[in-house]
């Protein structure tokens, strides 16, 4: 049984709760207060709380919790001492209107501080208050779309990026607008290729369409144009939706939203379907899911409360069935071929891996690759790197907390080609025009090699990798 003590409006109310819920409790509480509950329902033993005649009569003995609730903080101090002297067993939770006066006693389970419960509501309504004002600027500008909204994604989308599209695309349709998710470059990923087809997601490549013809222009996954996207410089996003880490002095946009206290931009557009009310059915779940489960590594790199608090809520709506298909494509030939030449070519320096896998068709065979060797014994970094249409792409993954992989690829590539990403995930590319006219593809591979690795181990304070044996 529930012990009920000082009665105020927060009293009733958990009283209105536990009877909800058909748990046994009793209020204590006397004068014009207990009549009161007592024509409301509740069940009452009039008498003073501090009294322990009252007390054995509520019967304290066979209670397990006692909430002293009362605003006279003197008063819950006296309660609290009467309630342990009678049931020393006896849990008990406390008002502490200043604190100092239950503190003293030391005999308190647990204290209601109310200062901090203030302060934390205070708090949470002004988030909420600040959400609804960011979101009303949000449906103002999709409602001014008359030719369409153009949902941007990166280069070569990631699953994160496809589940934070489809989720803007919805909810731009519950306002009455139209919108079309637009990539550029390919879908290179098996595991992303199977998402799409599976889920029925609509994208167009930027080479079909002319994105400026759209009222309006969404950024996610991404925040910068041009930077790993098919932007182009000139153009300012209206909307720009993401969680990666960036220079917010180069981001412009009317609508900004970037994150990187949460582990994926899946958790964002969860966060905003929600608070809008618009139900998410389980297509939608599902690649929300994944989003999430893929760009933290199943909840092992950069993941929060506030990621798994979405996937606590995207779980039971999601087709796990379909979830599970995604997962486990059947691999490509040439993400087969280029695994075999990462093996093969791997070379180490200390906790360090690098491989030149050559020249390749997909880029997207690179993370794959990269992610494999880096269950490696002894490997805690892993970087995979090959030459696709005059590009050098670089794909790296880390578990080493001591370095931020991101920060690392910016570093060694960033001025002469594009680079970032997580502390655990990264990427660059690096343009061939760097080498001028070598023709010949074995000095060309070799040129690479140097550049990538020179660079990238330079950074990290180690020496030139050896080859393995």
């Amino acid at each position: 049984m529930i012990l009920l003590l000082g009665c105020e409006a927060a009293c009733r109310e958990i009283a209105s709760k536990l009877k909800k819920e058909k748990k046994d409790y009793v209020i204590i509480e006397e004068g014009k207060k207990a009549k009161e509950l007592k024509e409301s329902g509740f069940l009452v033993h009039e008498g003073s709380p501090s009294s322990p005649a009252t007390l054995k009569k509520a019967g304290i003995k066979k209670c397990h919790v006692a909430l002293v609730l009362g605003s006279d903080g003197k008063e819950n101090a006296k309660v609290l001492k009467t309630v342990k002297k009678l049931n020393p067993k006896l849990s008990v939770i406390v008002r502490a209107p200043s604190g100092i006066e239950i503190l003293e006693v030391g005999e308190a389970d647990a204290l209601i501080e109310q200062e901090k419960v203030v302060a934390q509501e205070a708090v949470k309504r002004l988030k909420e208050l600040e959400t609804k004002l960011k979101f009303k600027k949000l449906v103002d500008i999709i409602k001014k779309a008359d030719n369409g909204i153009a949902i941007v994604t990166q280069n070569n989308p990631d699953p994160d990026a496809i589940a934070s599209a489809m989720s803007l695309k919805r909810i731009i349709e519950e306002q009455g607008g139209k919108a079309e998710i637009i990539y550029g470059d390919e879908i290179g990923h098996d595991e992303n290729k199977a998402m799409i087809n599976l889920l029925g997601i609509e994208m167009k490549p930027a080479s079909r369409v002319n994105i400026r013809s759209y009222s309006i222009i969404a950024l996610v996954e991404s925040s910068i144009p041009g930077v790993n996207n098919p932007l182009t410089r000139d153009i300012t996003p209206n909307i720009i939706i993401d969680h990666h880490p960036v220079d917010m002095s180069k981001v412009r946009g009317d609508y900004v939203d970037i994150r990187p206290d949460v582990g994926a931009t899946s958790t964002i557009l969860t966060q905003y379907l929600r608070y809008m009310g618009i139900e998410i059915d389980g297509d939608l779940a599902t690649a929300l899911l994944y989003g999430i489960k893929s760009d933290t590594g199943d909840f092992t790199r950069g993941a929060t409360p506030e990621d798994l608090e979405a996937v606590m809520y995207l779980y039971p709506r999601a087709r796990r069935d379909v979830l599970a298909r995604i997962e486990s494509p059947l691999i490509s030939a040439e993400a087969f071929d280029v695994l075999a030449e990462a093996i093969k070519n791997r070379q180490v320096r200390g906790s360090c891996l690098l491989s030149n896998v050559g020249f390749i068709t997909d880029r997207e065979t690179l993370p794959q690759a990269a992610e494999y060797l880096l269950n490696l014994e002894g490997v805690a970094t892993a970087l995979v790197y090959g030459i696709a249409n005059d590009v050098i792409h670089i794909s790296g993954r880390n578990r080493d907390v001591r370095i931020n992989l991101g920060e690392v690829m910016q570093k060694a590539f960033g001025d002469i080609g594009q680079a970032g990403g997580h502390a655990h995930a990264a990427a660059a590319k690096i343009p061939l025009g760097l080498f001028g006219s070598v023709k010949d593809k074995k000095t060309l591979l070799k040129l690479a090699q140097e550049a990538v690795a020179d660079r990238f181990l330079r950074i990290l304070g180690i020496e030139k990798p050896r080859p393995s044996s």
